[in-house]
C-alpha cells in the first residue's frame, strides 16, 4: 500500500504542477490579450485557448487537492457518530466518489473517442478536444486511487 500511496502521491505532485503552468499560461495569455486589445489587436483564439486550458487547471488539480485534504468538508452529521460510526461514513462516502469518478473517466474517455472519432476542433484555431477530455479521465481514474488510499487510511487510524 506504501509503494501505491507513493505512486500516487508522485503522479498527483506532477499533475499538480502542470495544472500551477496552465493557470499562469492562462492568466499570461489573459493579460496580454487584454492589452493587445486596447491597441486594436487581440489574440485570435485566446477564448479557446482559456477555456481548453481552464478544463486542464480543474481536472489536473483534483488528486491533489484530495491528497492534502484542502476541499470543503462538512462535518455537521459527523460530530454525532461515535468513533466507528465516523469510520464507516466516511468509508461510504468515499465509495461512493469512486463510482461517480469512475463513471466520469469512463465518459471523458467515450466523449474523447467520439471527438477523435468525428474530428471536432475548436472554432478558431481547430484545437482538437479529445486530449483534454483523456487528460481529465485519467485525473479522475487518478482520483479513485486517492479515494482507495483514503479508505485505507481511515481504517489504519
Amino acid at each position: 500500500m506504501q509503494a501505491l500511496d507513493a505512486i500516487v502521491r508522485r503522479i498527483s505532485a506532477m499533475f499538480n504542477m502542470a495544472a500551477a503552468v496552465a493557470l499562469i499560461f492562462m492568466m499570461m495569455l489573459t493579460v496580454v490579450d487584454v492589452a493587445l486589445r486596447v491597441g486594436g489587436h487581440p489574440i485570435v483564439g485566446a477564448y479557446e485557448i482559456v477555456s481548453l486550458t481552464l478544463a486542464l487547471v480543474i481536472g489536473l488539480s483534483i488528486p491533489q487537492v484530495s491528497l492534502d485534504g484542502a476541499h470543503v468538508y462538512m462535518e455537521i452529521g459527523l460530530d454525532r457518530l461515535s468513533p466507528h460510526g465516523k469510520k464507516v461514513m466516511m468509508t461510504f462516502t468515499r465509495l461512493l466518489c469512486i463510482a461517480l469518478f469512475i463513471f466520469m473517466g469512463y465518459n471523458l474517455f467515450t466523449v474523447g473517442a467520439e471527438f477523435r472519432a468525428s474530428g471536432e476542433v475548436s472554432q478558431t484555431l481547430r484545437l482538437p478536444f479529445f486530449p483534454v477530455a483523456w487528460a481529465v479521465g485519467v485525473c479522475c481514474f487518478l482520483e479513485c486511487a486517492v479515494f482507495v488510499l483514503g479508505i485505507a487510511k481511515i481504517w489504519r487510524e
